[in-house]
């Protein structure tokens, strides 16, 4: 249980690395004894008691902490701040679109953060500290983490820009009902993923106006360059969207053009054979009185009436530009 629960808890050495710590050994720490980064499964019971009982957080974080469903924000508690964020759940057999949450109590001598799926961003940080290559604060440590959350994103954006590529190359050669529903898919996807995007553009947007001291301007500007790549992700899910909905309205009405021609060449076979069909019929009655039906040279008059009759359609569908 302990091993589910506590995914790492890293000791920041102040100079790139970190040692790992056991249970006991977080429930003991001190602010004294340096920067502490807590990662845990926020379902489990084992740090469900750890944040309300041992961590001494505020009630309002301990709640947010545990919280299953997040939008993401940057809200400002006392000297901390308690951020929820999204990143790309690059899992293998995950959706593109699929996100996964993260929540994050950061102050100046350490950081709790929860979650329920693995998420590779926050993965990276923790090996970078392991190996010696990590940041050396808790604000380069959030700095680190945001950073690679839209680093991330990059290949995903890229993938919806070649798949909408491939949809615009293919509407050019064959158009049909399946390419349709998939482009809407396509499309259903960048919605989704937008949509946590643009809230989570918003929460780094807030990092840049709360002040703290504990921030240095390093990171500052690292928050900047993070919500500058943000808001280009963004605008490329936005011009994606909008190709992919003009391809979708063209593959549309290419297919409503082929249907109409086709409903337009069934009217005029069926206009040809309607006066046919009537003629026809009346004469096939089984009643006496049938004009011919004594005249050996009946048949041959009646065809050649038929022919009389579609070419007079011929030349009257002429003249309406029917044909």
């Amino acid at each position: 249980m302990q091993e589910q629960s506590l995914i790492h808890a890293l000791l920041l050495d102040g100079q790139g690395g970190a040692s790992e710590l056991d249970w006991q050994a977080v429930k003991r720490w001190q602010p004294e004894d340096g920067i502490l980064w807590v990662h845990l499964d926020y379902s489990q019971p084992e740090s469900i008691q750890y944040l309300e009982q041992d961590s001494g957080v505020n009630p309002i974080v301990c709640d947010a902490l545990l919280t299953g469903e997040t939008r993401p924000r940057t809200i400002r508690v006392e000297n901390g701040l308690l951020l929820a964020l999204r990143g790309v759940n690059l899992n293998p057999g995950a959706d593109p679109d699929d996100m996964v949450s993260v929540r994050l109590w950061v102050e100046q001598g350490r950081i709790i953060s929860t979650r329920k799926r693995r998420l590779l961003s926050v993965t990276d940080v923790a090996n970078a500290l392991k190996a010696g290559e990590g940041p050396a604060s808790a604000d380069e440590v959030l700095a680190s983490i945001l950073s690679r959350l839209v680093v991330r994103m990059s290949d995903t954006v890229d993938y919806f820009e070649e798949q909408v590529a491939d949809f615009e190359e293919q509407a050019l050669e064959q158009q049909n009902a399946q390419m349709r529903a998939d482009l809407g898919r396509v499309r259903r996807q960048i919605i989704s993923l937008r949509r946590y995007l643009a809230p989570q553009r918003e929460a780094i947007s807030q990092l840049l106006l709360d002040r703290f001291e504990w921030i240095g301007r390093d990171v500052r500007l690292s928050f900047q360059e993070t919500l500058d790549s943000l808001m280009r992700h963004v605008e490329d899910l936005d011009a994606v969207r909008e190709r992919a909905a003009v391809t979708q309205e063209e593959i549309g009405n290419q297919l409503a053009e082929q249907m109409n021609s086709r409903m337009y060449v069934l009217s005029i076979v069926a206009a040809f054979f309607l006066p046919l069909g009537f003629l026809t019929g009346l004469l096939g009655i089984n009643v006496g009185g049938i004009p011919g039906a004594e005249n050996p040279l009946g048949f041959g008059v009646f065809i050649g009436l038929l022919i009389l009759v579609c070419a007079l359609q011929v030349v009257w569908f002429k003249r309406k530009g029917w044909l």
